[in-house]
């Protein structure tokens, strides 16, 4: 993070005026983009010695929405979710018995997401990724929400190499980066490599999202005795959480032809 005076340096040197909510903004004789900063990026309030908020600088909303701008693009590569673009509800055999009701309370939770959790729970190959990544692909494409999509493993490891007691900034930027994206999918719940940091670090994503009531979707194929029960307990609040049981065969197994043919769509 820059230093104050460090910003102040970078800032245009321009005449001051005032702006309707009286702040104090840099003016240009050229065309600006932003009428509130005069396309500085910065605010400087307008307020009397001795305020609280005397000689503070504020980020202008035009700079707000690059940064939130940024950190989405950040957040979609960090996701591989590129990898991932064929996923769709579409793509998905919604008729296999044993995935009815996990396809449609997923695209249930895609088109509202808001304030709500879905936890899909079962055994390998009967979906839960392929529900994951469409509903975060139809938040993407379809709400415009900042997303990211994860194994829990890999997400931990991610965060194990940014991690660094001689450079935190760029764990600590990360790590706020996911505990607050829009919509967080955790795929694999229960697979990591349960070491105390892992967990320390696992729980509190979970519940700063829990408190916030960020929208989430995890999945898991493990028992839910080898998942921690604080992180349990949050996750199977049912004021907050849609829990769905998948009970289906695994579809990667060799066996009926057609079978085999909408296991093909369903990733």
């Amino acid at each position: 993070m820059k230093r104050i005076g460090h910003v102040l340096k970078e800032l245009p040197i321009r005449p001051p005026i005032s702006s309707p909510s009286g702040s104090i903004v840099i003016s240009n004789r050229d065309a600006v983009k932003c009428p509130i900063c005069q396309d500085a990026g910065y605010l400087r309030g307008d307020f009397p010695v001795g305020h609280p908020m005397f000689g503070q600088i504020t980020i202008c909303t035009c700079r707000q929405q690059e940064l939130q701008s940024a950190n989405a693009d950040k957040l979609h590569r960090l996701s591989n979710l590129d990898t991932l673009a064929h996923l769709t509800f579409d793509s998905f055999d919604g008729d296999v018995p044993g995935v009815e009701e996990a396809y449609s309370k997923a695209l249930e939770f895609a088109e509202n997401p808001s304030h709500h959790w879905l936890f899909l729970q079962g055994p390998v190959g009967v979906g839960k990724t392929h529900l994951a990544a469409a509903v975060a692909n139809y938040a993407i494409t379809y709400q415009r929400v900042s997303t990211y999509f994860d194994e829990v493993p890999d997400l931990l490891d991610h965060l194990r190499a940014t991690f660094d007691p001689n450079l935190p900034a760029s764990y600590d930027e990360r790590f706020q980066l996911i505990r607050d994206v829009g919509l967080l999918v955790l795929d694999d719940l229960g697979t990591e490599n349960a070491t105390p940091w892992a967990k320390e670090k696992l729980y509190q994503i979970i519940n700063h999202r829990y408190m916030e009531q960020l929208p989430t979707v995890i999945t898991s194929n493990v028992d839910h005795r080898k998942v921690e029960d604080r992180i349990l307990s949050r996750i199977l609040d049912h004021r907050l959480t849609q829990y769905v049981q998948m009970d289906a065969e695994d579809f990667r197994r060799p066996g009926d032809p057609r079978q085999m043919k909408r296991s093909s769509r369903r990733g």
